[in-house]
């Protein structure tokens, strides 16, 4: 297994010149957020804090949990917040179609990770007609995952209820409580969810596998002030997935989710391999035109987006680095 210290090397070779020494000026203080706490798509997070990679490059992070994706869009662009990790990429979108400064400068999970749990008594997605689902929102990206999942099943929008928690933990809840039949959910709530006796009745990635699903934005005004920062942050977020998805890590990466979200062992675990397996990370953060532009078309479709679909109205020029 890589140690701590090897790690470190193979931080400050990727950071390179955007490094300072701590000595060379006072540490620098940082407001990020993201969704929730435990979730899977927060654990290059927990790596980066365990692993002091902020701490190395002379940044203080302030990170901030928000309820929902939407609510940690508005805090990015009223500028309460600087960037945003691990966020669903059609909040953003929608709020840079209406003008918000906001920019997307980094893709984090190039397909979404979700599963549906159900009640032991539903054996599969056609039996969700007529029954209570757990989702993002009513506008949320959760809500156009499941109506993929569901519609080709012959359950149409319409022929099933929804009641709305954003973050992942929130449905759990409302899964385990017995509020809803079924939730969408992150791993390794998912697992949990399973372990607790509730039923795996589809994954996401095998009907929207062309969904880009999670991302990093920033504030324009804010990157536009402080270049270098942003160059650390971006450098961190590489640097860590590469380490995570080298699974010489394997078991150092669990043992820290395990000790973010609080949760088992064998759950997180099976989460790990659930997600290498579907190689789920971008590890070098670029943004697919491609995917993007698959996003940006359904969005368009719903009515959601009214402006110009060019993908570098969405991106940071000069910054994001776009392929395809």
């Amino acid at each position: 297994m890589q140690t701590r210290r090897s790690l470190m090397r193979g931080a400050s070779a990727v950071l390179g010149a955007a490094l300072l020494p701590p000595s060379a000026r006072g540490a620098e203080s940082v407001a990020l957020g993201t969704v929730g706490q435990g979730s899977a798509a927060n654990w290059p997070t927990y790596i980066a804090l365990s692993k002091k990679l902020f701490e190395a490059a002379n940044l203080v992070p302030d990170i901030v949990y928000t309820p929902s994706n939407a609510a940690l869009v508005q805090q990015v662009a009223a500028g309460s917040l600087d960037m945003a990790l691990s966020s669903g990429l059609v909040d953003p979108l929608r709020a840079i179609d209406k003008g918000a400064p906001v920019a997307i400068v980094g893709l984090e999970m190039q397909s979404p990770p979700y599963a549906l749990l159900a009640k032991p008594s539903i054996p599969n997605l056609a039996g969700l007609k007529g029954k209570i689902i757990s989702l993002g929102g009513p506008k949320d990206i959760t809500r156009i995952f499941v109506e993929r999942m569901l519609t080709p099943n012959g359950v149409k929008p319409g022929e099933f209820d929804m009641v709305f928690a954003g973050a992942t933990s929130a449905r759990f809840s409302a899964l385990q409580s017995g509020a809803v039949d079924a939730a969408l959910l992150l791993p390794p709530f998912n697992f949990y969810a399973e372990s607790a006796g509730f039923r795996t009745v589809g994954l996401t990635v095998d009907y929207a596998p062309d969904l880009p699903f999670s991302g990093s934005l920033v504030n324009r005004n804010w990157a536009a002030k402080n270049p270098a920062v942003l160059k650390k942050l971006m450098a961190i977020g590489e640097t860590t997935v590469v380490w995570m998805v080298d699974a010489h890590n394997r078991d150092e990466s669990v043992r820290i989710m395990v000790e973010a979200g609080k949760l088992k062992t064998e759950d997180v675990a099976k989460a790990y391999d659930f997600l290498l397996e579907h190689n789920f990370f971008e590890n070098a953060g670029r943004v697919s035109r491609r995917k993007l532009g698959v996003l940006i078309a359904a969005l368009r479709e719903l009515g959601d987006i009214e402006g110009g679909t060019d993908i570098e109205r969405f991106v940071l020029p000069g910054v994001t680095q776009l392929i395809d």
